[in-house]
């Protein structure tokens, strides 16, 4: 007796039971991949700040002043993906307040949910964070604030 050919292949059962394994496992990865992207975001941010520290020492030994970020990218010493205050990288947004001959304060403001805190810096060099689920904003003082581990 010969075989239909629709007797071969799967069963609907059979194919729900693999969508529901899928589904499963998805259910647990998916999380996990977000955290580890907001960590990376988080640290490739406190690394930008330290750049940015970087490049306001030159600059300051170079031309007696702090600098916006505008005159950081334009000389050379920052990316030029840096134009203006409000550069969007890595979900982070980068500005740079204060300036000249007085002190500055550089900050990364997290977008969305791309990370867990805001981050910022002045002149002593120390990258700190407060929380950005709880809204808390820039603080005054750059020595205010949990410095970063």
């Amino acid at each position: 007796m010969k075989k239909n050919s629709l007797d071969h292949g799967f069963s609907l059962l059979e194919l729900l039971i693999v969508v529901a394994i899928i589904l499963i496992i998805a259910t647990i990865a998916i999380p996990s991949l977000l955290r580890s992207r907001q960590a990376a975001n988080e640290s490739a941010a406190v690394a930008t700040l330290k750049n940015v520290n970087a490049a306001q020492t030159t600059y300051l030994s170079t031309n007696g002043t702090f600098g916006t970020i505008g005159d950081l990218s334009s000389s050379g010493m920052l990316d030029a993906r840096f134009t203006a205050n409000g550069a969007l990288l890595a979900g982070y947004a980068y500005s740079v307040y204060g300036g000249g001959t007085g002190d500055y304060t550089v900050s990364a403001i997290v977008s969305g949910t791309r990370g867990r805190y805001n981050y910022y810096s002045g002149v002593d060099f120390v990258v700190r964070y407060r929380d950005a689920a709880a809204g808390e904003t820039l603080p005054t003082g750059v020595t205010a604030g949990d410095p970063v581990g």
